[in-house]
């Protein structure tokens, strides 16, 4: 049992050792300009042990976002069935965005991570692969809403329509976070609680006659 605990923690320094190279190096160098045999290099390791662990750069630039996506669905399933799906999936961002920041420092500082989501966000190959990954975590979302309100997801519309209002607003606070100075956790959180908190007045009401909310008087 001792041997298998060493070894297993031994592969996963190898993985989390090959993971903050390969991010280095897309960060300073370009996604596209960097080689395995390079991201290899970094850590003496054979491109045999790089595949072991990833089918592809891509898997490799992507993993860290997708565990933000995974941190935020196991959080939404364990919101009170008594909130409504806007504030569930409210409370659930706000909640996964409270213990993201100790799940990626685990694996790479968290200044590497925030350079990495700016990669993603300006490089085709890995925006289209990004914008995949989310459309399928959308269905899971959506199903998970359906569930939560006993629909069923192909004969109500209302699941999918409320995730992708969500996930529009979810992208849009990403790319602001991305375009500003401040590329801290808190930063993107305020910002995420300032433009979810937008949603229900902006799909209710007329806007030409209705203050935007925080603004004084009418």
């Amino acid at each position: 049992m001792v041997r298998t605990g060493l070894r297993e923690l031994k592969k996963q320094r190898t993985r989390d050792a090959l993971l903050r190279a390969a991010l280095e190096l897309f960060t300073t160098k370009g996604y596209e300009q960097t080689t395995v045999d390079e991201i290899t290099d970094a850590v003496e390791v054979s491109q045999r042990t790089f595949f072991r662990y990833f089918a592809n750069k891509e898997e490799v630039a992507l993993c860290v976002q997708l565990l933000a996506e995974s941190q935020f669905l196991a959080a939404l399933r364990e919101r009170p069935p008594q909130e409504n799906p806007f504030e569930a999936m409210y409370r659930a961002v706000l909640a996964s965005w409270d213990s993201i920041g100790e799940a990626i420092e685990a694996l790479i500082p968290i200044e590497l991570h925030m350079r990495t989501y700016q990669l993603i966000e300006s490089t085709p190959a890995l925006l289209a692969a990004h914008l995949r990954h989310s459309a399928e975590l959308e269905e899971e979302v959506a199903q998970v809403i359906a569930e939560r309100e006993g629909l069923d997801v192909n004969a109500d519309p209302r699941p999918r329509i409320a995730v992708a209002a969500y996930t529009g607003v979810m992208r849009m606070t990403g790319r602001i976070w991305g375009q500003g100075q401040d590329l801290s956790v808190d930063a993107i959180r305020q910002l995420t609680v300032t433009h979810l908190g937008h949603i229900g007045p902006a799909l209710a009401g007329n806007w030409g006659n209705s203050p935007t909310p925080g603004a004084r008087g009418a």
